[in-house]
């Protein structure tokens, strides 16, 4: 069982950037995929980006190329994700994710086997 616990969330203004963190409560942290979802108000829930077990394949939504990097530490058994150039669309609760595979259809469909409780990101105009 992987517990996820993800923080950084907060208020900032359009233009502004923001560190979220996850931290993962298995030891083994470093088998699994890692990835970032969101959803923002009255939205589904969307794909945003994913990290390999060795950081050596990344995806990312078309929404956040570009303005959004995924990250791990396998040391520390933590994922994070650096937002910049934030909109106000990018107005979401943000949930981390593990999952011991990259399929596409797991990972774009949601269906991946971990989550954390999110963390809420507000992004002012």
């Amino acid at each position: 069982q992987v517990q996820l616990v993800e923080s950084g969330g907060g208020l900032v203004q359009a233009g502004g950037s923001l560190r979220l963190s996850c931290a993962a409560s298995e030891r083994t942290f470093s088998p699994y995929a890692m990835g970032w979802f969101r959803q923002a108000p009255g939205k589904e829930r969307e794909f945003a980006a994913r990290i390999n077990r060795s950081g050596g394949t990344i995806v990312y939504a078309d929404s956040v190329k570009g303005r959004f990097t995924i990250s791990r530490d396998n040391a520390k058994n933590t994922v994070y994700l650096q937002m910049n150039s934030l909109k106000p669309e990018d107005t979401a609760a943000y949930y981390c994710a593990a999952d011991p595979t990259t399929y596409d259809n797991k990972w774009y469909r949601g269906s991946v086997d971990y989550w954390g409780k999110g963390t809420l990101v507000t992004v002012s105009s």
